[in-house]
């Protein structure tokens, strides 16, 4: 298993402020504010996505979505090359996809801890499931995360707008 890093680089900054967007933009559409970007070996962005669980049903999570893009656009080689920036922690349902997909590193904004932390200081109800470090899901994993500063305080900001928004 390895170790999670909390020290994330400049260009971590750039892509995890990407997938901070792309929250705030499922967040304004109605969903749960999260959002994932694939950048290739060579720093590209090469796919992303938000979450549409109210659009489409409750796994319609940004990394399982990217997962299935992986598999059906990527070698294996490829797959495993590839960084997943995500606005939150995986799930453990988005961690098993990771795994099966055998993506590379993930590097989040903020940690499952955080986010129920951040449900339950907002009164909402909690998740219908268990949440796990990555690592307790996935074997042998290179994981960064969770951001500190002002990127972290907006994604706190914005999940718990939307915990607000339903009671």
């Amino acid at each position: 298993m390895k170790k999670t890093e909390t020290d994330l680089t400049d260009m971590d900054q750039k892509f995890l402020r990407l997938c901070l967007n792309l929250a705030r933009e499922a967040f304004e559409a109605g969903d749960a504010p999260f959002g994932s970007v694939l950048v290739s070996a060579e720093g590209a962005v090469i796919a992303q996505a938000r979450n549409r669980s109210n659009e489409i049903n409750a796994l319609a999570h940004p990394e399982i979505d990217l997962a299935r893009w992986a598999c059906e656009n990527l070698s294996e080689e490829q797959r495993r090359t590839v960084t997943m920036y995500t606005s939150g922690e995986h799930c453990p349902m988005c961690s098993a996809a990771h795994g099966w997909a055998g993506l590379g590193p993930i590097v989040y904004l903020s940690s499952a801890r955080q986010l129920e932390e951040w449900r339950k200081d907002s009164g909402a109800p909690e998740a219908p499931i268990n949440f796990f470090p990555v690592q307790s899901v996935v074997s042998d994993i290179e994981v960064r995360g969770p951001a500190t500063g002002d990127l972290l305080e907006e994604i706190k900001s914005l999940q718990k707008a939307y915990f607000n928004r339903d009671l």
